[in-house]
């Protein structure tokens, strides 16, 4: 399994503390074999390109075998690759590859739930008796036959399905494919904590771990209670669906997911430098959880919940707000924030559709991300300040979106191929036609096009990354906000004995904001335009000013 290729990566165990963690999806990242599809080789050809941004790590999607009703999330094996992304061999391979660029990689661990067609599922289906009879969660009907409770799924009606060789209902979180595994039965943790096991001999740095927060579900199986029209909002599902309609206190999120998760945390701390980030899906309590699951050093290093992925467009308020929120739920805790991800609407299309100078605001987005306290996740293509793309009903495939068509249209228009090449077919993602469309308003945001382009998305990344990595304070430092000033959102990175300022412009006008009392020292290198003038910096639309504070 190791290869010969020599590896930079340290062994650093606080090297995910401010980190910048690039998420690859692979299905849509590089093919290399010509089948339409992204692979692990096609991921390993462009790692150079990830590290030249300056990422500390890549976070992979899953790519374990899987029928791919919900494309890798659903799992049919832990311990192998799907032959549609390549062989383990390729792992490894891409692991050595990445650690010789100084990357780390994180791997994408589906532990709440497997596919329907895991031999686990296969085998617990067959009968109440068998071996694994009561490693998924299983229930009888009511006596009017109708499901056990009031159990919502995400992906639309109830969660649960009945079996007709059992008499019996399987609770699903998610696609009735995706059966959740009863974590409340030990030998079940025992398995996962295998596969754990496995991947970390196999190299790999870190975990990132899927719908954290679903582990467990209440063993007494209790109705969801009603949540008020008011506090109903669309951070872990979108608006159309009626999972908003109830306060989720019973199907996840239960306390003894703890227990667990300090087990696996030891399993980690065994090995030298991994770390883990959970993701955590509750739009009532979302921040109280990462702040429960990151707190004593003895569960996650990091987790994220869904503030910054919602559709609420970001202020200078809502910034600050979501800010100490978390700093009051997890004073110890780490937080990993992102704009984007495989999941949601990019975040260009998301909070800046009627924006004209997209470029300009997703610059100023990037830099605002990467200067907050807490680690941070890019996702693939937003680096090219990527759009939503607009899939048609015949090219959909996301079963989420067919189900809520068309009012929402799922997850596909995030996730279509990279773009590499504005002149290669198919924007250099493959010589096929993709399991996507390459959208054409894509190619003009190419690498190709943006590459050593100074005032392009790309080298603003790129720029900005090597500005963090020269200031430490804005990987690494506290964070204290000043008043806002209007639009412009101000606070200060301190982290030994450097203060930096920093404050940005959320608005598509020129503002003149009050600089802080004392003297401030302009911090260049970042690639913004503001400019100071005694006590006041003159801010374009959607831009930053940073200086040294004291």
């Amino acid at each position: 399994m190791i290869q010969d290729t020599p590896s930079i990566v340290t062994a650093d165990k606080d090297w995910w503390r401010g980190a910048v963690i690039y998420q690859i999806y692979p299905r849509s990242f590089q093919d290399s074999n010509g089948d339409g599809i992204g692979d692990l080789k096609g991921i390993a050809q462009r790692l150079p390109y990830v590290a030249s941004l300056g990422a500390d790590a890549v976070w992979i999607s899953p790519f374990f075998t899987s029928p791919m009703k919900d494309f890798g999330y659903d799992v049919s094996n832990y311990n192998d690759v799907d032959p549609i992304f390549g062989t383990l061999s390729d792992f490894d391979n891409l692991i050595a590859e990445a650690h010789s660029l100084g990357l780390r990689v994180m791997i994408d661990l589906v532990l709440s739930h497997t596919s329907d067609q895991h031999p686990w599922f296969k085998e617990s289906k067959t009968s109440r008796d068998n071996d694994k009879a009561d490693w998924y969660v299983w229930s009888d009907p009511k006596p009017d036959g109708s499901p056990p409770n009031n159990w919502l799924s995400i992906f639309g009606g109830s969660a649960w399905q009945w079996d007709a060789t059992r008499l019996q209902y399987y609770l699903h979180n998610f696609l009735t494919s995706q059966p959740d595994l009863n974590l409340h039965n030990p030998d079940v943790q025992d398995a996962l904590i295998a596969t754990e096991r496995f991947w970390l001999d196999r190299g790999v740095d870190g975990f990132r771990l899927d719908t954290i927060n679903f582990y467990f579900h209440d063993k007494q199986l209790r109705d969801n209670p009603a949540l008020a029209p008011e506090l109903r909002n669309a951070k872990t599902a979108p608006a159309v669906n009626p999972y908003n309609y109830q306060d989720h206190l019973y199907d996840k999120t239960q306390p003894e997911n703890i227990a667990f998760l300090q087990r696996f945390r030891s399993v980690m701390n065994e090995y030298p430098a991994i770390a883990a980030v959970g993701e955590v899906g509750d739009s009532q309590r979302g921040l109280n959880i990462v702040g429960e699951y990151t707190s004593g050093g003895d569960k996650m290093h990091m987790c994220y919940a869904f503030e910054f992925l919602a559709p609420d467009v970001p202020t200078a308020a809502s910034i600050e707000e979501t800010m100490q929120a978390f700093a009051d739920a997890a004073p110890e805790g780490w937080a990993c924030w992102a704009f984007s991800n495989h999941d949601v609407v990019r975040h260009i299309s998301r909070w800046g559709d009627a924006i004209a100078d997209k470029d300009a605001y997703a610059k100023m987005l990037a830099s605002l991300l990467m200067s907050l306290r807490g680690s941070v996740c890019i996702y693939q293509g937003e680096e090219l300040a990527l759009t939503e793309a607009n899939i048609g009903y015949d090219d959909i495939q996301d079963p989420y979106g067919k189900q809520f068509w068309p009012d929402f249209k799922g997850r596909d228009g995030c996730r279509t191929p990279m773009v590499w090449d504005s002149e290669a077919p198919f924007g250099g993602f493959s010589t096929t036609r993709p399991w996507l469309p390459v959208p054409n308003a894509h190619l003009d945001h190419a690498v190709s096009k943006q590459e050593g382009v100074v005032t392009s998305v790309l080298e603003h990344y790129r720029r900005f990354l090597a500005f963090r990595r020269d200031n430490e304070g804005l990987a690494k430092g506290e964070i204290e906000f000043l008043p806002a000033q209007g639009d412009v959102v101000v606070f200060v990175r301190r982290y030994r004995n450097q203060s930096i300022l920093c404050m940005f412009n959320l608005s598509d006008i020129t503002v003149t904001a009050d600089l802080p009392q004392g003297t401030v020292d302009v911090l260049e290198g970042h690639g913004f335009g503001s400019s100071q003038t005694g006590q006041t910096v003159t801010l374009p639309a959607w831009n930053g000013f940073f200086g040294i504070l004291s």
